[in-house]
């Protein structure tokens, strides 16, 4: 057998759970591999969305990450203070931990103190608090103007914000209450999940049209006066709201960004196909990365990217561990679901990495999807942690 070998994966999220679960089932024990995330648990974050309107709670969608160490894997808790990219050492609460190789799944940072104002006005459904608080404002808002937001073009989960939406829609409808509130979308995209294709942009369009959700694309917020409720955007355009539900501007952690990691777009760049990095065994995974397309923009950030890459890192360190070729690449398929409320779903999903624009399918909303990703929600909170 191969001298033992530590590997550092940093990140609990999906990409960093998937890496450190795939090298435990492909190497044998002497060979360490060692989690590290600085929060204790794992939130599995496309449940939030649930979570915002009631149907899930916070303690069904978070699993203690220690259960982990059951699998034979290491897991340290803590805050990230410093990554050594070329010594592939990583400072963690004063301490040091050397890595033959290092996996960086630390995702994207929720950065809402870049639009002033924005933080104190509104709920931020992408972290769990913002979800559990903007659930506790709709069951008090009986009546007014709800705006979902997004406070920039690029963000993870790029159908969130429309299943969001139409979510709270659904909800509002249930409690005999749609004719009091008016609901929109303000988005700084052009189209909703562009990179999918115009053919899905107007099917998700249609869908917030039939629930008499206006959408208000190309607009980019600028600030956000919390006291008088209005929203400032770039175009010169205003909008009032009594409830705000919003995606905040994303970017890498600081900790990634001062470690000399990022390019000048403010995130890792990789080898598309392995994710490796400039740095020999150090690769980069998920919502941390860019890695562009041929039609100019990036691959969404998204937990089924992070799993796929994971996978191929995983793969690939094992069998250069064992002495063979490293032959896995990930390929760039990739789906999501889309929830439209009243226990249905869309499904959409292709290769998006193919030229000149990715082929993306959509599926219509049933509710056979919406059972899928049930499914997956399970499968992956029973079974994965």
């Amino acid at each position: 057998m191969a001298d033992p070998k530590t590997i550092v994966i940093l990140g609990g999220g999906v990409g960093g759970v998937a890496t450190a679960r795939a090298l435990r089932q492909r190497l044998p024990t002497p060979h360490r591999i060692a989690l590290v995330d600085r929060e204790p648990d794992h939130l599995f974050a496309p449940s939030l969305l649930w979570l915002m309107v009631g149907t899930r709670t916070a303690q069904a969608i978070r699993r203690p990450l220690a259960r982990l160490a059951r699998k034979g894997i290491d897991v340290r808790i803590g805050a990230v203070e410093h990554i050594d990219p070329e010594r592939r050492t990583v400072t963690l609460a004063g301490d040091q931990l050397a890595a033959d190789y290092l996996v960086i799944a630390l995702g994207a940072e929720l950065a809402p103190d870049a639009i002033p104002g924005l933080a104190e006005a509104g709920h931020n459904f992408y972290s769990l608090g913002g979800a559990q608080s903007l659930w506790m404002a709709l069951q008090g808002a009986r009546a007014g103007r709800i705006v979902v937001l997004t406070a920039a073009a690029a963000y993870k989960c790029p159908a969130a914000p429309y299943e969001g939406a139409m979510l709270i829609e659904a909800w509002y409808r249930k409690q005999g209450l749609r004719d009091q509130v008016q609901i929109e979308v303000y988005a700084a995209e052009p189209a909703p999940m562009g990179v999918a294709g115009p053919h899905v942009s107007s099917a998700v369009t249609q869908l917030l049209a039939a629930r008499r959700i206006p959408y208000h694309p190309a607009h980019q917020v600028t600030s956000v006066d919390p006291s008088a409720k209005r929203l400032a955007f770039a175009n010169g355009a205003q909008a009032d709201f009594d409830l705000l539900a919003y995606v905040p501007p994303h970017r890498a952690p600081a900790v990634v960004r001062e470690s000399g990691l990022t390019d000048d777009g403010g995130w890792v760049p990789v080898d598309r196909h392995t994710l490796q990095t400039r740095w020999p065994r150090v690769f980069a995974i998920g919502d941390v990365v860019s890695i562009p397309l041929a039609l100019g923009k990036p691959l969404p950030k998204a937990g089924v990217f992070a799993h796929r890459e994971a996978e191929t890192v995983a793969e690939n360190i094992a069998h250069e561990i064992a002495g063979s070729p490293a032959s896995a690449c990930f390929n760039g398929h990739g789906e999501c679901f889309i929830e439209i409320g009243d226990g249905k779903a869309g499904f959409g999903g292709g290769d998006f990495y193919a030229e000149p624009t990715p082929t993306v399918t959509l599926r219509m909303p049933s509710w056979r999807w919406h059972l899928g990703k049930v499914w997956v929600e399970k499968t992956w909170l029973y079974t994965k942690l």
